[in-house]
């Protein structure tokens, strides 16, 4: 069993920076992903990045833009995702999550299971 836990989320201003944390904790071994994905009222929850705890191979999603940064430590025990030059849009629910994994794979809600309780992000213009 895997357990995730956010930190970092609040408020911010157009065009900042922030840096979501994902404290990872449970069976761990390298067959893991951890992945974050974004929620707006309404809308379905949307894949941002997977990063593989085994050697580090991030993935991201299409539709996500360059601003995002998926990275983990060196203890590979807490995961971060980097927003830079924010934007009002980006205003959502940010969702850390994991799963065993045989290598790297792409952010999709089906394929995890662990699942944080997520932290708000409100970027202000």
């Amino acid at each position: 069993e895997l357990r995730v836990t956010e930190s970092g989320g609040g408020s911010a201003q157009a065009g900042g920076s922030l840096r979501l944390s994902c404290a990872l904790s449970g069976d761990l071994h390298d067959n893991v992903c951890v992945a974050w994905f974004r929620q707006t009222p309404g809308k379905e929850r949307e894949g941002i990045s997977t990063i593989y705890r085994g050697d580090g191979s991030t993935t991201y999603s299409a539709s996500v833009p360059g601003r995002f940064n998926i990275s983990q430590d060196n203890a590979k025990t807490t995961m971060f995702l980097q927003i830079d030059s924010l934007q009002p849009e980006d205003t959502a629910m940010y969702y850390c999550t994991a799963e065993y994994c045989s290598g790297d794979v792409r952010p999709l809600v089906r394929y995890f299971s662990y699942w944080g309780q997520g932290n708000q992000v409100t970027v202000s213009s």
